[in-house]
């Protein structure tokens, strides 16, 4: 072992050591220990005899082999510095694992061999793990504030998502409102269908069937059938009852407005928009559109529709945006479609699409077992309405409303009670019309017998629906044998359209 420095000056530093509340050490130049503060023993809880003289490398048993610590010292030594210092983590063997932060300097001597350094120890496990425990705290922390605010953001967004939803329902509900104010209030369900026939008994059954899905339905059959009425009732049965059918009418809206009603339009998208138009289609989502007339529809708005009707999107009219409905639509034409697809002014994919469950509403003429109870229905609504009290329908009254063949079907008969409870002064209904079966007239143009029997014979053949044989035929109305009508038509050429 190195000699030791025992100079009264190193005596004089045992008061000022052991006033230090860390814990220090005076090596010499061999780095061997020459005094050691009461700190030193405290905390690294060794005794002065195993101290004193033994290299700062090996305190008794105390692997003081710190990583880190001879080239400290080393640099120290015959360095100019007056001090460095390092922070290392070290197992020591009396005390456990620690943190400790060592500062170094020299203390100059008169020779190199009488140099002392000055090594001091803190022990900041401490302070290090606490500062390590605020740092993982600030980014726990951290972490549950950056998740608190995309929460935030989150709920942020859905809150202006459910917002923007509550604007577009409360738009909706608007523009129904302002539909229906349009509308004319009637009581449409499928009980003010009336009448028993095996016709009119299928149609609801068909209706019934169909009701349930939402399957596009075409309403076929002569004007004034009750088209209306079979799309009401399969909407009253359907889940989408709570809402309002929404009804377009494709043949009474001028061609100019018809896209903007069925599509509608965004601001300034024509002269005179002076705000956004909902259409019927947006304005029939979650419910049912029915579109009357359907064959009416421009060649040029059919596209459009067949884009709904495939898969429930469109663009308002001066809009880019794309707008998805789920309507059901329900269609009604008194047009043979398959004659318009060949004629080119219906498109043969908007018809396919459809046609896909069709109902034919019988004519009234096929429903003469319906008469009475029709007839029953409009005396009680029409007089209750014009405040008469014609309760009694005569039997050659009714057999003549029996007997008549109804062009105009349901609606020229409600317009002929009309006009019979007007005409009558008591209980007992008298017709203001002379019901006959007529055809059209005759021009008085001069022509030839055969084109005069041409005329006349394809006049009735139209108004029976080229009914050739049977009862109220053709046949019957000219007083022909049906064989004889045939060949006639034959010779003069008369084919049906």
């Amino acid at each position: 072992m190195n000699r030791l420095i025992t100079e009264p000056a190193i005596e004089d530093f045992a008061d000022i050591l052991d006033s230090i509340r860390e814990p220090i050490l005076l090596l010499n130049a061999d780095f061997r220990v020459v005094k050691a503060n009461h700190s030193f023993y405290r905390t690294f809880r060794v005794e002065q005899d195993e101290t004193e003289g033994a290299s700062i490398y090996d305190l008794g048993k105390q692997q003081w082999n710190i990583p880190g610590l001879r080239e400290l010292l080393e640099k120290i030594l015959p360095d100019n510095s007056k001090f460095d210092d390092f922070e290392v983590e070290h197992t020591f063997a009396t005390i456990g694992r620690k943190i400790m932060h060592l500062n170094a300097c020299r203390i100059e001597r008169d020779t190199t061999e009488n140099q002392l350094i000055f090594l001091a120890i803190e022990d900041v496990t401490d302070r290090v793990n606490h500062k390590k425990h605020l740092e993982r705290l600030v980014k726990r922390r951290t972490a549950e504030l950056v998740m608190a605010k995309e929460e935030a953001e989150r709920g942020r967004q859905a809150a202006e998502n459910s917002l923007a939803e509550i604007q577009k329902l409360k738009v909706l509900l608007e523009a129904e409102r302002a539909y229906l104010q349009e509308e004319i209030k009637l009581e449409y369900d499928h009980e003010t269908i009336v009448g028993q026939s095996n016709g009119l008994k299928y149609v609801l059954y068909k209706a019934e069937q169909i009701a349930g899905s939402d399957t596009t339905v075409l309403i076929l059959g002569e004007t004034g059938t009750g088209k209306e009425l079979a799309a009401r009732a399969i909407h009253g049965l359907s889940p989408r009852k709570n809402r309002a059918l929404i009804k377009v009418n494709c043949a009474t809206l001028p061609a100019n407005l018809i896209e903007s009603e069925l599509f509608g339009h965004e601001k300034g998208a024509f002269t005179d928009s002076q705000a956004r138009h909902l259409g019927r289609f947006e304005i029939a989502d979650g419910a049912t559109i029915f579109l009357d007339e359907i064959g009416e529809l421009p060649l040029e708005l059919q596209a459009k529709l067949l884009r709904v009707v495939q898969e429930g999107e469109f663009e308002r009219l001066g809009g880019s945006h794309t707008i998805r409905v789920d309507a059901r639509i329900i269609a009604a034409t008194n047009r043979n479609l398959e004659e318009e697809v060949r004629k080119g002014t219906f498109r043969e994919d908007l018809w396919y699409r459809l046609n896909v469950f069709p109902i034919t509403m019988p004519p009234l003429r096929d429903r003469q077992d319906d008469i009475p109870l029709l007839v029953a229905f409009f005396l009680k609504k029409i007089a209750k309405r014009l405040d008469k009290h014609v309760e009694i329908v005569p039997k050659e009254t009714m057999r003549a409303l029996q007997n008549y063949r109804w062009p105009g079907n349901i609606r020229e008969l409600e317009n002929v009670l009309e006009r019979a409870i007007i005409n009558s002064d008591g209980p007992k209904l008298h017709l203001a019309d002379e019901l006959k079966q007529e055809v059209k007239g005759f021009s008085v143009s001069p022509k030839t017998l055969e084109a005069v029997e041409r005329e006349h014979m394809t006049q009735v053949l139209e108004h029976t629906n080229w009914k050739v044989s049977g009862k109220d035929s053709a046949a019957e109305i000219l007083d022909l044998d049906r064989s004889t009508l045939r060949a006639r038509m034959r010779k003069l050429k008369i084919q049906k359209p």
